[in-house]
C-alpha cells in the first residue's frame, strides 16, 4: 500500500504536473532552486497543512492538488465512521484560492483540514532536515520506545482513569463531609416541615377542588333547590307545562302532521328535564354542609399554602420539592461513606500501578535492544565509536502513560558521555539520528509511505553511500522518497525523478519527470561535479550506479 500518484494545478511555479509512482525507493533530485521540495509542499497541503494563497501559481486563480493512495485497512473504519466512501484507493483533494480560501474532498465528499489530517497520519511520515526535533519531546519518545516494545498503554490508562475517578469521588466526599454538615441538618428540618403535610404527587388538584365545593356548599344547595323548583314546582314547573304542551298538540295532530314533529320534541325535552330532576333530587339527598370537614380542609389547604410561601414554589409543586430534598440528602449520606470509598480508591491505585510496573518491565526490556540497535545504524552514518541510549527514569507526575520517563541519550565520539538529544547543538548529528531510527523503527509505523526531504544534509563521502544503501533498504517493504543533493543517494534509488526549471514569455515552471539509462547518468555527474560534464564525471557516475545490486524493486520508467 502506498502513495500512487499525485496530480497538481498551478501550484507554485507547476503549471500542470501528473505523476505516477511506484513502490520501493525513489530519488528526487535537482538543481538549486528548480523546486525540488514543491512535491512535497504539494503533499502536505492536500494532508492538511494551512492554506497559503501564496502557493497558487502567479497569474492563476487558484491552485489544486489531487493524491491517490491505496487505502490502508485500519483506515476503513474510520472513513465509513466520518461519511467518506470506502474504495480499493483513496482520493485527496484540496484547492486554495488567491484569497487563501480553501475546500477539499475525500473521495468525492467534502472534507476539513482536519480530516486531511487525520487520514495523513495513516498515509505517510514526513521527515524533513529538522525531523529530529520530535525526538526531543517526552511524548514522541515515549510511544516510539513502546511501538518497538510491541506494548500498548491502554489498560495502564484505563487503570489510570478508574483510579482518577475513585480519587475524585473519595475527596469529594471528604469535601462534602467537612464543609457539609450544615447541609445536611438544612436538609433534615426542611424534609420533617414537608414529611409532616407529607403532600400527595396530585393531591393539591383534588384537595383545592373539594375545598371550594365545601367553601359554597349553601349556595350550591339553594341554586339546586330553585333549580328543582322551577323544573317541578307545583305553581310554576316547567314538567307540567312541557306535559300540557305535548298533550295539546298530540290532541290536534291527526289535523296538522306538523304538531307530530313538535310532539316529538317535546317528548324528547320532557324526558331529559325528568332525568334532571331525577339528578337534583339525588345530589340534595347526598350533599351535607358538612362544616367540621370543612373545617379540616382549612387547615390542610392553609398548611399547603404556608409552606409553599416559605419555599417560594407553587403549591402543586411541593411534592416534587420534598423528593428532590431526600435524593440530596441520600447522596450526602453516601459521600459520607469514607471507609468504602477509601478502599475503592485504594484498590484502584494499586490496580494502576500494577499495570504500570509491567508497562515498565516491557519498556525496560526493550530499551537497551533499541539502543543496540540505532547504535548499529550510527556506525554506518560516520558516526562511528559513537553509542545511543535509551534511558527509563521514573515520573515525577504518573499519568495515562505510565511511570516512566524515556529520554533519549546519544554520545557523538568514542568516550564521550551521552547527553540528551535535546541538548547537542549539532544539527548533522541529529539529522543522522533520526535517519537512524527512522531506519531502525521503519517497520513499526502505520504509514506506508516514508518521505524524507533533505535529511541527509551535511554529511558526504562514505557517509552518504551509507545513507543511500540505507533508503534502499528501507525501500524493500515501505514506499520511500528522498529529496536529496547526493549523487551517492540519488544512485542508489530504484527509481530516479528529475526536477527541472525552464523559462519562457508566459513565465517560469518545473517540470518532473522519471530519468533512466543515459539520462540518470547524466544526472549523476552533474550532481558529481557540475554542469560541465566531463568523460571522467559521467564515468565516475556509471560506475556508481553499476556498483548498486539490483533487485526485485527496479522499475524503469
Amino acid at each position: 500500500m502506498s502513495l500512487k500518484s499525485i496530480t497538481l494545478h498551478d501550484f507554485v511555479i507547476v503549471q500542470r504536473l501528473d505523476l505516477e509512482l511506484a513502490d520501493g525507493f525513489t530519488a528526487l533530485t535537482g538543481e538549486t532552486g528548480a523546486g525540488k521540495s514543491i512535491l512535497i509542499d504539494a503533499l502536505q497541503l492536500v494532508l492538511g497543512a494551512r492554506a497559503d494563497a501564496a502557493l497558487v501559481r502567479e497569474g492563476a486563480s487558484r491552485t489544486d492538488v489531487c493524491a491517490e493512495f491505496d487505502t490502508p485497512l485500519g483506515l476503513r473504519s474510520w472513513l465509513e465512521e466520518a461519511g467518506f466512501g470506502i474504495e480499493e484507493h483513496l482520493l485527496l483533494r484540496r484547492t486554495v484560492d488567491t484569497q487563501g480560501k480553501s475546500r477539499a474532498w475525500i473521495n468525492g465528499t467534502p472534507a476539513t483540514a482536519a480530516q486531511l489530517r487525520t487520514a495523513g497520519e495513516w498515509l505517510l511520515d514526513i521527515h524533513g532536515q529538522h525531523a529530529w526535533q520530535s525526538l526531543t519531546r517526552p511524548d514522541a519518545v515515549r510511544k516510539l520506545l513502546d511501538a518497538y516494545a510491541g506494548t500498548s498503554t491502554l489498560e495502564v490508562a484505563r487503570c489510570w482513569q478508574r483510579w482518577r475517578v475513585a480519587r475524585k469521588a473519595l475527596e469529594q466526599a471528604q469535601n462534602a463531609q467537612e464543609h457539609g454538615e450544615r447541609d445536611r441538618e438544612r436538609l433534615q428540618w426542611q424534609i420533617a416541615e414537608l414529611d409532616k403535610l407529607a403532600p400527595g404527587m396530585d393531591e393539591w388538584e383534588e384537595l383545592n377542588a373539594q375545598h371550594t365545593r365545601l367553601s359554597h356548599a349553601q349556595a350550591l344547595l339553594d341554586t339546586a333547590h330553585a333549580a328543582l323548583e322551577w323544573l317541578d314546582g307545583e305553581e310554576r314547573g316547567a314538567l307540567s307545562g312541557l306535559s300540557r304542551a305535548s298533550e295539546l298538540l298530540q290532541a290536534q295532530e291527526h289535523l296538522e302532521p306538523e304538531f307530530r314533529n313538535l310532539q316529538d320534541m317535546l317528548t324528547s325535552g320532557l324526558a331529559q328535564a325528568e332525568e334532571a330532576v331525577r339528578s337534583l333530587q339525588a345530589y340534595l339527598r347526598h350533599v351535607d354542609l358538612d362544616p367540621q370537614g370543612l373545617l379540616v380542609l382549612d387547615g390542610r389547604v392553609s398548611l399547603w399554602l404556608t409552606l409553599a410561601r416559605r419555599y417560594k414554589r407553587p403549591p402543586a409543586e411541593l411534592p416534587t420539592l420534598l423528593a428532590g430534598w431526600k435524593q440530596e440528602l441520600q447522596r450526602l449520606e453516601n459521600g459520607a461513606d469514607l471507609v468504602t470509598l477509601e478502599a475503592s480508591a485504594q484498590q484502584a491505585a494499586e490496580a494502576y500501578h500494577a499495570a504500570a510496573r509491567q508497562l515498565s518491565h516491557q519498556r525496560a526490556k526493550a530499551a537497551p535492544r533499541l539502543s543496540r540497535a540505532i547504535t548499529e545504524a550510527m556506525q554506518l552514518l560516520g558516526m562511528r565509536g559513537g553509542h545511543f541510549e535509551v534511558a527509563l527514569q521514573p515520573s515525577h507526575s504518573p499519568g495515562a502513560d505510565g511511570m516512566d520517563e524515556v529520554v533519549f541519550l546519544m554520545a557523538g565520539h568514542p568516550g564521550a558521555t551521552a547527553r540528551p538529544l535535546a541538548k547537542i547543538a549539532s544539527g548533522g548529528e541529529l539529522s543522522r539520528i533520526s535517519l537512524a531510527i527512522a531506519v531502525t523503527t521503519s517497520a513499526l509505523g502505520e504509514a506506508p509511505t516514508l518521505i524524507f526531504d533533505e535529511v541527509d544534509a551535511g554529511v558526504g563521502g562514505a557517509v552518504a553511500e551509507a545513507v543511500g544503501r540505507l533508503m534502499r533498504q528501507l525501500g524493500q517493504d515501505r514506499q520511500v522518497l528522498a529529496v536529496t543533493h547526493l549523487p551517492q543517494v540519488a544512485a542508489q534509488a530504484h527509481r530516479h525523478l528529475l526536477v527541472a526549471k525552464s523559462s519562457n514569455s508566459q513565465g517560469t515552471s518545473s517540470t518532473v519527470q522519471a530519468v533512466a539509462a543515459a539520462q540518470r547518468v547524466r544526472e549523476i555527474a552533474r550532481m558529481l561535479g557540475g554542469q560541465q560534464l566531463s568523460p571522467t564525471s559521467l564515468a565516475h557516475a556509471q560506475e556508481m550506479l553499476d556498483m548498486v545490486a539490483p533487485t526485485p524493486m527496479e522499475i524503469a520508467p
